[in-house]
């Protein structure tokens, strides 16, 4: 089972939301289904979540979110693609699914979203899970490195495997293969005539990436009142020292790591990504586990 929901956010844009599983039916009497939005990063969408968004839906119900700019939601040429705008399109999924107050899972830059969200609206937030996201600012070398690589990108692909292999193998980026990187990427693909292209504007991701990457987040950290948990994996982007302080800030902060995982640890590594989310989910008391 897939289902679509159209909503709509502060600026009138368009946003799709997707359920991958039916929410569980069997609550007690009067305890409602607790509500989960699941947010991607920067290039993802929201199929990325489909594996953790069907087991989440044994005991949550669980929505992703097509952020503006990725998936099928709107991607309008001139944005806004700003820290607010993100963050009010993810209370707006929230206020209008009916998920609050709702635990939210965010990967990368998803993540951001998500304890900007938690600082700034507590009443929508019952508990926060940080998947691979820095607190601290990465700066306009780290813009110019990735300028370059989205120029570096062989567009369009002439074939799914062509993508594959590209993002898995032969992208300089790479320090070892890495299959489950080809298949996230193949994802993010839509043919036109002439061969696959990203369904995201290149230029727009950089926008997006322009109003994060040269400021720090440890005061929004600080801010989060719920419970929070701060998972890396071993060879992802955000370091042990890093991630342990970002524990710190955070006044309820928990850490865990998915061991042989790099940056896309809950779909490099399912099952040890399940591994450590469903302890924290359990914690969280009755209806949330």
């Amino acid at each position: 089972m897939v289902r679509r929901i159209d909503l709509t956010a502060a600026d009138g844009l368009r946003l799709a939301a997707w359920e991958f599983a039916d929410p569980p039916k069997d609550q007690a009497a009067g305890e409602a289904v607790p509500g989960v939005l699941l947010l991607h990063g920067l290039m993802g969408r929201a199929s990325h979540w489909a594996t953790t968004a069907r087991w989440l839906a044994e005991r949550h119900r669980a929505v992703a979110l097509d952020q503006r700019g990725h998936g099928r939601s709107d991607k309008p040429a001139d944005g806004p693609f700003t820290r607010e705008a993100y963050v009010a399109d993810a209370a707006a999924a929230i206020e209008q699914l009916g998920l609050g107050p709702a635990i939210l899972v965010g990967h990368s830059m998803g993540a951001l979203t998500a304890w900007q969200l938690a600082a700034e609206r507590p009443d929508l937030v019952r508990a926060l899970v940080i998947c691979d996201m820095r607190a601290s600012a990465l700066g306009a070398a780290s813009q110019r490195e990735w300028e370059q690589w989205f120029g570096s990108w062989p567009v369009p692909f002439a074939t799914l495997a062509d993508v594959r292999k590209w993002f898995g193998e032969d992208d300089p980026r790479l320090e070892r293969p890495s299959p489950a990187r080809g298949e996230f990427f193949a994802e993010v693909m839509a043919e036109r005539e002439d061969g696959w292209y990203p369904l995201f504007s290149r230029r727009q991701m950089l926008t997006s990436r322009e109003t994060w990457v040269h400021d720090a987040h440890w005061d929004a950290l600080a801010q989060v009142s719920c419970p929070a948990l701060v998972v890396r994996g071993l060879d992802g982007e955000l370091g042990r020292a890093e991630a342990q302080e970002m524990v710190r800030v955070l006044p309820h902060g928990q850490y865990a790591e998915v061991p042989d995982a790099g940056h896309l640890l809950h779909y490099d590594r399912p099952d040890a990504w399940r591994a450590v989310l469903e302890p924290f989910l359990a914690g969280l008391g009755p209806g949330a586990g």
